[in-house]
């Protein structure tokens, strides 16, 4: 096959260097917000969390699509996906100029960001062309490109200043127009699409593409590229207002010295790609790691004066940064910023030369969503703290972490590689040419036999009966009490923050929002990992050790609360460690769904989760009774007075965190002895990660979403959005029926799912929750009518009812869907090896898509907090919710329950047809 380095030298440099302009072009447009959001913040008086929010958007939405994209390049040429992208940056930067609202803005953004997605079309066009000796060369060329958010700081503030901000956006949308047709006309189609083609070659699957997205170290080189990209772009946006705000600059002041940044942050990147060709990748990063970690803790140390109690009374002294000190650090930074960003492209066409659209485009996205996530964290920080050099803090952190990771994964396979030699050695040094001992090393002791079930068949109806069914029972009833405190423990903030500004706490609604909010960030993006602990570890020790880690948020809010000096940021962490709680329920699942036969499988994961969903409903019945005496006495801590009707009266708020801790020592010394491992469910994180690759993983992330991230986030958001819209209701009163009615539908319909299918109970459940939703909107536009509480209440009852009931449904559906994907993807094997990995991927589904839903947990209570601040009522959110139901009811019925769809002739019983899809299509 034509190879890319047999191509003519003019054209590889035409394609370099075309490609690096057509880059620059669009990084320049993709940081546009960085020098028109100043002003932009000025006219509609953004706070930092919302500038940041602002500025981050685009940076969102262009790294998101780099897979897409990525996979676009490889499947159909780099050159047609990057000119129709830039085209479509275009588009949307030159309607940027229409927006006149904070909401238009962020829409609006969404679309400018498209231009950041052509970093993995650019990536895959230009390694095409070059061999893998220069292709290290290449890419740092390519990679210079970042140059654009120079450009913009340069030149912006000028057209600003003279035509206003919008002026910017048109001619910076022209640029791209221009820029596309000129690529288009002036550069050819890569020799491996013209080679493919000429040989009648199709391309592969967009989801074969996306196989090598299965290795640990692709995400390894992702946190890489985090720091060296993501806090590139995210300091490319923040430093100038850093800057005006404080060193008191001007805007083209700002401009030019975050430009110091920018420019050899960029331009150096070909001088990295230079070096890690001469002198390795894995040196450079630890190059760029070391001075970065250096950099940033010098960058992280605010101003501060010193009080030094001398021989002749006190010293003061004053330490600050000031501007050019700030100057010189931040350009080193930018330098090895970016010879680290050439140095991790480096790896990519050589360890995953077919897959560099996918891989480049993954690695490029997580690198993408630091440019999101660092503005938006360094304005919440801003918030927090009061430090702006709290910014540089969390860059610190982010930079020991990586360098950590990367050097214990080198250590790891420099270890494997030299384990015979190692073996080989003595014990000790002194017996070194001492013969050896005769007889072979006595073997380590076993584990015992009772914790591992060597010998496991739920399917084979005879061992089920007389052994299976007793054990599988006994795990599932230890499991459930485990998950049911992990779920109280999630949702304790649900009703503490109700709570706080009672015992002396002052905190805005905005910030209650938040701690409502936050555990179910963290237990979301917790559930990703912990999806794919249990094959790993084993169920029994990683039930064990997640129930106990539940003890230290319990006991922290139980301290804290205590005393409304507390800081903020201390409730904050707090809220993030409650996380713990939130992902357990991903391992759970996955544990559980391995010990039970198809047939039982949907009615026992329903109990398992119906039932630990009821943690949610205990939680908000069980806090407001507890806090209302002194269980522990002494040992409890003093209450505080509060406001009642009959006068002032005690309240213990600590009991909602210690009344957990006695319950959670004995559940998990339960799950220690009592629960057991399954032997061949064991699967490393390679074998489990083939996931990534079924789409129909995506497609039940998206409808479990549907389900229960409503339930978990209504859940969190339902006290205090009842306390808002009706303050003389007591909310918490009620609170708790929602997520009772809901865990309870859970447990108690699994057996709809297993009797009339999953697909199409879910079905009716997305019509249920629709008809819910618009209850609660029409019962908001009447609460000043005295039935309008009765009304909602009765509309959010229905809501969580369906909601429970969706949650078995969908669950029911995973186990079917990948038993019928076995036929098309394994032909060949036999029922016993399909069973097996269908069991091994539905669980790892089953966890995946828990962890994709639990952010529903903070989008649904932050969404009312949003809408609330932008509009004064939560009927916007709750519209959008509505429409997401409306996607959710034609997916599940065009996928799955239309007759030809995947589950249509399961669900009814029909025989299957005799013929099978080829593998290959997956």
């Amino acid at each position: 096959m034509h190879t890319p380095f047999e191509a003519s030298q003019s054209d590889q440099r035409r394609a370099l260097s075309m490609s690096t302009l057509a880059f620059t072009v669009c990084f320049a447009v993709w940081t546009i917000f960085s020098i028109i959001g100043i002003r932009i913040r000025q006219d509609l008086g953004l706070s930092d969390t919302e500038f940041g929010l602002l500025i981050g958007t685009p940076i969102l939405t262009g790294s998101l699509i780099r897979v897409a994209l990525g996979v676009w390049a490889d499947v159909y040429g780099g050159r047609v996906v990057f000119a129709l992208t830039m085209l479509a940056a275009a588009v949307a930067t030159f309607l940027l100029t229409y927006a006149a609202t904070y909401p238009q803005f962020l829409l609006a953004a969404l679309g400018v960001g498209i231009a950041g997605g052509s970093f993995s079309v650019g990536v895959a066009y230009v390694s095409r062309w070059y061999p893998a000796g220069k292709q290290g060369t290449a890419l740092g060329i390519f990679g210079a490109g970042n140059v654009g958010a120079a450009v913009t700081k340069f030149l912006a503030p000028f057209v600003l200043v003279a035509f206003g901000w919008q002026m910017v956006a048109q001619v910076w949308a022209a640029a791209l127009v221009v820029m596309a047709v000129l690529f288009f006309v002036t550069t050819k189609d890569d020799p491996v699409l013209v080679e493919r083609r000429r040989l009648g070659i199709k391309p592969k699957s967009a989801w074969l593409e996306l196989e090598p997205l299965k290795n640990v170290q692709v995400w390894r080189f992702s946190l890489y590229y985090f720091f060296v990209f993501g806090a590139f772009v995210a300091l490319a946006l923040w430093l100038p207002q850093y800057l005006v705000k404080v060193y008191g600059l001007d805007i083209k002041q700002a401009g030019m010295i975050a430009a110091a940044f920018s420019v050899p942050a960029s331009l150096f990147r070909a001088y990295g790609g230079h070096l890690s060709d001469v002198y390795g990748a894995r040196r450079v990063m630890y190059w760029t790691f070391l001075v970065s970690v250096a950099a940033t803790f010098v960058l992280s140390y605010p101003p501060t004066d010193y009080v030094v109690r001398g021989i002749n009374g006190p010293i003061t002294f004053h330490m600050e940064m000031g501007v050019a000190g700030f100057t010189v650090t931040v350009f080193v930074l930018g330098f090895f910023m970016a010879l680290g960003k050439a140095a991790v492209y480096k790896h990519i066409p050589v360890y995953y030369p077919n897959n560099v659209g996918a891989v480049g485009g993954l690695v490029g996205m997580i690198g993408g969503l630091g440019g999101f996530v660092l503005p938006l964290a360094f304005g919440v920080l801003n918030d927090l703290t009061g430090l702006w050099t709290s910014c540089f803090m969390l860059l610190f952190v982010i930079a020991v972490g990586a360098l950590t990771w990367m050097h214990l994964a080198i250590r790891h396979m420099e270890k494997e590689a030299s384990a015979p030699a190692l073996a080989s050695l003595p014990e000790l040094p002194e017996m070194q040419g001492m013969p050896a001992p005769g007889t072979p090393a006595p073997a380590l002791p076993a584990r015992k036999a009772g914790a591992v079930l060597t010998d496991w068949r739920p399917e084979d109806k005879a061992f089920w009966a007389s052994t299976g069914r007793a054990i599988a029972r006994r795990n599932l009833w230890l499991s459930i009490p485990a998950l049911l405190l992990s779920f109280a423990i999630w949702q304790v903030w649900s009703v503490v923050v109700a709570k706080l500004p009672l015992v002396g706490f002052r905190f805005t609604t905005d910030q209650l929002f938040w701690l409502a909010a936050l555990p179910g960030l963290t237990g979301a993006t917790l559930r990703i990992f912990y999806s794919f602990m249990v094959p790993i570890f084993g169920g029994r020790l990683w039930t064990t050790l997640t129930t106990w880690s539940l003890i230290i948020p319990a006991l922290g809010i139980g301290y804290a609360v205590q005393n409304p000096d507390t800081p903020y940021v201390v409730l904050l962490i707090l809220a993030l460690l409650c996380g713990f709680g939130g992902g357990n329920f991903a391992s759970s699942m996955a544990n559980i769904s391995f010990f039970f036969p198809k047939a039982e499988k949907g009615n026992a994961l329903a109990l398992n989760a119906g039932l630990g969903n009821l943690g949610v409903s205990v939680v908000q019945f069980v806090v407001p009774l507890v806090i209302t005496m002194g269980l522990f006495g002494k040992f409890g801590g003093d209450p505080a007075l509060v406001k009642a009707a009959a006068g002032p009266a005690p309240m213990w708020l600590q009991n909602a965190g210690f009344v957990f801790v006695p319950f959670i020592v004995l559940s998990a010394f339960g799950a220690w002895f009592g629960m057991n491992d399954i032997a061949d469910a064991r699967a490393s994180f390679r074998e489990q990660s083939v996931i990534f690759q079924r789409k129909h993983n995506w497609i039940m992330c998206w409808l479990y979403t549907g389900t229960f991230g409503s339930f978990i986030g209504y859940s969190a958001g339902f006290p205090l959005l009842t306390n808002i819209l009706f303050p003389e209701v007591n909310a918490l009163s009620y609170a708790f029926l929602g997520p009772l009615v809901g865990a309870l539908a859970r447990s108690g319909t699994g057996w709809l799912a297993d009797r009339y299918g999953g697909g199409r109970v879910t079905l009716f459940v997305f019509v249920l929750m629709m008809a819910g939703v618009s209850g609660v909107l029409w019962a908001i536009g009447m609460r000043a009518e005295p039935w309008a509480f009765s009304a909602f209440f009765a509309a959010f009852l229905l809501l969580f009812f369906a909601t429970g009931v969706g949650n078995a449904s969908t669950f029911q559906m995973i186990p079917a869907i990948m038993a019928k994907e076995m036929e098309r993807l394994m032909p060949d094997a036999d029922a016993e090896a399909r069973r097996k990995q269908a069991e091994k991927e539905a669980a790892a589904i089953t966890g995946f898509t828990s962890a994709i839903a639990a952010f529903g947990a903070f989008f649904i209570p932050k969404g009312y907090g949003t809408s609330i601040a932008l509009t004064g009522s939560p009927e916007a959110a709750l519209w959008a919710f509505l429409g997401f139901y409306v996607s959710c009811l034609v997916i599940t019925w065009a996928v799955y329950t239309r007759k030809g769809g995947l589950l249509h002739d399961i669900e009814r019983g029909i025989a299957p047809r005799a013929t099978h899809r080829p593998a290959a299509a997956e």
